[in-house]
This record gives structure tokens, sequence and C-alpha cells, in this order.
């Protein structure tokens, strides 16, 4: 993730691609307008790797056709295009990982606001059965997980097989050895390149609609503060010393 995100948002847990980190920490840190301003640029900043990973995805997808059609007409790959074979479908293991990343982040951030700011915790969303963000990204989470493992399931692999970068790789040397093998790995990342455009697009509307809730909420607590404002300096406006008839200000003696 991009470092500015990462200095606002803790770590993913170990089965999201990195360490745990501590949600509240960070937050002692700031005021709450400070808080609110770093969350806002997080969020569009997540919002960009979003758009960056699905079109990578769509990348990788069209190189997995490409790559089944030349494997159909030679009986094996050399080994310098299965290199690049082994590039992409290390690329789309970190697609995974990136969304797992994301969704645990953004719920993370929703997780925070609550704890900071009760009127957010009140802030009616449109979720169906009043549904939270955190919860809605844990849904996503698990769901993207599950479709990965059950089409890894189905070539006879394991989700611990594609859990890492290392895990990954070894996987894809001994499934390089024979044409079905590759044939096996290039199919299973055009299924899993195909899942993932499809829950990134998930994904890139449920971080739209936190995203405009945040910006709701910022508001109406905005509008609040102003009105307040307002109010404070009508009612000392309105309590001003009143003038003497000579001009001269009346000065109240006690």
């Amino acid at each position: 993730m991009a470092l500015a995100t990462s200095a606002l948002i803790p770590a993913p847990p170990a089965n999201a691609g990195a360490a745990t980190g501590n949600a509240t920490e960070w937050t002692q840190l700031l005021n709450n307008s400070e808080l609110v301003g770093l969350v806002g640029q997080s969020a569009e900043q997540i919002q960009n790797q979003v758009k960056q990973i699905t079109q990578l995805a769509e990348q990788i997808q069209n190189q997995m056709r490409i790559y089944e059609n030349m494997l159909q007409n030679t009986a094996k790959l050399p080994s310098h295009v299965w290199g690049q074979v082994e590039s992409d479908l290390g690329k789309l293991q970190g697609i995974v990982s990136q969304g797992q990343g994301i969704a645990f982040s953004m719920g993370n951030i929703d997780d925070v606001l609550k704890q900071r700011f009760q009127s957010y915790a009140d802030f009616k969303s449109d979720l169906p059965k009043g549904q939270s963000f955190s919860s809605a990204w844990q849904s996503w989470s698990d769901t993207n997980r599950d479709t990965v493992a059950g089409t890894l399931k189905a070539a006879n692999l394991t989700a611990e097989q594609f859990s890492s970068e290392e895990a990954t790789m070894r996987q894809l040397r001994s499934m390089s050895e024979s044409a079905d093998g590759q044939m096996k790995a290039l199919q299973v990342g055009h299924q899993i390149a195909t899942q993932q455009i499809a829950q990134t697009q998930k994904l890139r509307g449920l971080l739209a609609q936190q995203t405009t809730m945040m910006g709701t909420w910022y508001q109406s607590e905005q509008a609040k503060d102003d009105l307040a404002q307002a109010r404070r300096a009508d009612f000392f406006k309105r309590t001003e010393s009143p003038s003497t008839t000579d001009g001269q200000q009346f000065r109240p003696n006690w």
C-alpha cells in the first residue's frame, strides 16, 4: 500500500499478508480534525490502489488467455515464456493479498471512527439490515478468500499453496515440469484473475459507499459546529455593554 496509507492504517493480519497492528495507538496521537483529514486522504489513496489492481487483474486475465493459446500449439511452453507466466501469477497472488489488506484496513477505519466519535457510530448508512461497514468488509474478505480457495480446490491445489509469493513460486516451478501442469496453472490463473476483477469491482463499490458516508457524516458535524459558533457569536453580540446617552460606554462597577 502507499506509504501515506500505511502510515495511517494499521497493517492487516497475517492471513491478509502482513503483521497485525494496533488500531488505537496512532489515533491517540491525533486530534479529531487531523484524524478525519487523514482518513479522507487514505480513502482516496485506496480508491486509486483498487483501480490499479483491477487494471492489473484485467491485464493478467488477457495474458493467461494468450499463454493458453500458445500452449495448445506446442508441447510445452519454453522456459523464458514460463518465466513470464510465473511473474504474472506472482502478481496475481499479490492482488489477492492486497484486496484482503484493503478490506481489513477499511473495516479498521470504520471501527476506529466509531470508537472516537459517537455521532459516527450513530450515523445511519444504506447498508442492509443495519450492517456496519466493518462487518461488510469482513463479509467481502471471507467471500473473496473462499472463492479463491474453491478454485484452487477444484484444481487439486490448496489455499496454502497460493498464500504467499514464495509458496506460489514453489508450486509453479513444480507444475512447469509438464504440459498438463502448465495448462492447469494457466487455467487456475485465468479463473482467479476473472474472479478478482469481479471482486475488486465490488470492493470499489463498497469503498465508494463508505467514503460517501464518511463525507456526509463529516459535513453534518461541520454544519453543527458552524451553527454552534454562529449562535455563540450572536449571543455575545447581543450581550455587549449598552451605550450611554452621551456616547460613552457604560461600565458597571462592582
